[in-house]
């Protein structure tokens, strides 16, 4: 089995087309990468957003104010 470039060089260079074939590479790296750590980030995003709510919610259900007085 013969290799088909004879060099690093040559590899990397990949006779003329390397440095669009190296991009192309690194966009998907970077669009994977993403895809695999947005939902995580979202998550959590989301998950401190509904906590911030629930502790409205608690604060307004303790304040006297919002109290429905009893009708006479």
């Amino acid at each position: 089995m013969q290799f088909q470039f004879s060099g690093l060089a040559d590899f990397l260079a990949m006779d003329g087309h390397g440095v669009y074939v190296w991009f192309c590479y690194g966009v998907t790296l970077i669009v994977l990468v993403g895809l695999a750590i947005w939902p995580a980030l979202h998550r959590r995003r989301l998950q401190r957003e509904l906590q911030r709510q629930r502790r409205i919610t608690e604060a307004r259900r303790q304040r006297p104010e919002n109290r429905v007085a009893e009708p006479l």
